[in-house]
C-alpha cells in the first residue's frame, strides 16, 4: 500500500521506556502522530482513554475484528491490542507521517501490509536494569513483573526481524537516535518520491 506519509512502528518489552521516547519524540516533532491503539487491558496510573489508548471490553473487540477495523491485532500478557485500519489509512493518504506503539506481531503483521513501513525496536541495557525499572514504576504486583521478565526474553529475541535497534541506555541518547531514524527515512529516495511526487514529476523522475 503505497502512501505519501511514512509509518514508523515502534516495539519493546514492558519497561524499556517505548512510550516515554514516543512521548518526547512527539514533542519534539511536529510533522509526526501517534495513532492511538485499542486495548482490552484496564488503565494504568495516569493513563487516559483516547490518549495513551482506546480502552474497550473483550466484546466489543473482537466485534471489531469480526467487522475487519484493524489492521493487526495481537494477544499480549493476556491482553488483546489491535491498531485501528481508517486512522491509519487516512492519515497516511493525507501524508502525514504515523508511529505506532505495538508489539512485535503487530509490527511483523503491519510490515507485510505496508513494506515501506519503519519497524524500530527499543532494547534495555541488561536484564537487570529492565526487572528494575519494572519495579520502580510500581504498576504491577512481583508475579506479574515476572511474566513480564520472562516474555521480554521472547520479545527480545525479535529484534533481528527490525529495520532498527536502538539501546535505551541513556534516555537522552535514545531519543537522539530515534529522531534520526525518522529523519533519515524523510530523506530516502522512495520516501520523498512519495510524500514530493510533484517535485519529482516537474522534474522527470517519476
Amino acid at each position: 500500500m503505497e502512501t505519501p506519509g511514512n509509518l514508523f512502528c515502534v516495539a519493546a518489552p514492558s519497561g524499556t521506556g517505548k512510550s516515554s521516547l514516543v512521548k518526547a519524540l512527539l514533542e519534539l516533532d511536529s510533522r509526526l502522530a501517534v495513532s492511538v491503539s485499542h486495548t482490552t487491558r484496564a488503565p494504568r496510573g495516569q493513563e487516559v482513554n483516547g490518549r495513551e489508548y482506546w480502552f474497550v471490553d473483550e466484546p466489543t473487540f473482537r466485534a471489531m475484528i469480526g467487522r475487519r477495523e484493524f489492521f493487526e491485532h495481537a494477544q499480549v500478557h493476556g491482553h488483546l491490542y489491535g491498531t485501528s485500519r481508517r486512522a491509519i489509512q487516512e492519515r497516511l493518504a493525507h501524508g502525514d507521517d504515523v508511529v505506532l506503539e505495538i508489539d512485535w506481531q503487530g509490527a511483523l503483521q503491519i510490515k507485510q501490509l505496508f513494506p515501506h513501513a519503519v519497524l524500530i525496536f527499543i532494547l534495555p541495557p541488561s536484564w537487570d536494569e529492565l526487572a528494575q525499572r519494572l519495579n520502580r514504576r510500581g504498576e504491577d504486583p512481583p508475579d506479574v513483573i515476572a511474566t513480564r521478565l520472562a516474555n521480554g526474553r521472547h520479545e527480545v529475541a525479535q529484534a533481528r526481524h527490525f529495520d532498527f535497534v536502538i539501546i535505551n541506555s541513556l534516555f537522552e541518547t535514545a531519543l537522539f537516535d530515534l529522531k534520526t531514524v525518522v529523519h533519515s527515512q524523510r530523506l530516502k529516495y522512495a520516501a520523498q518520491a512519495r510524500n514530493r511526487s510533484q517535485v519529482f514529476a516537474a522534474l522527470g523522475l517519476l
